[in-house]
């Protein structure tokens, strides 16, 4: 195990499971952040996975959550506010 999959799971564990807690627990808007975070988390750790097992196609995954999650953010906020009157 090198440096980098030491920090990916350590990223995983300490930073993923209280983003994942947060979106299953709390207000919408709560859920929601913790939601975003948790993309955020991800990313990197699939990053971290990427130089540790020098797999390229891992960086591409990383890069295309990245891009998608604040979209997937936008459509939800959007779900949130609910109708204009």
């Amino acid at each position: 195990m090198n440096a980098w999959l030491l920090a990916a799971a350590v990223l995983a564990v300490g930073g993923l499971g209280p983003c994942l807690l947060r979106g299953l627990r709390g207000e919408p808007q709560e859920r929601l952040a913790g939601l975003n975070l948790a993309a955020t988390v991800a990313s990197t750790v699939l990053l971290l996975l990427a130089q540790g097992f020098s797999r390229t196609s891992y960086t591409d995954l990383a890069l295309d959550l990245a891009v998608l999650a604040p979209a997937g953010t936008l459509v939800f906020t959007r779900f949130l506010a609910g109708k204009e009157h």
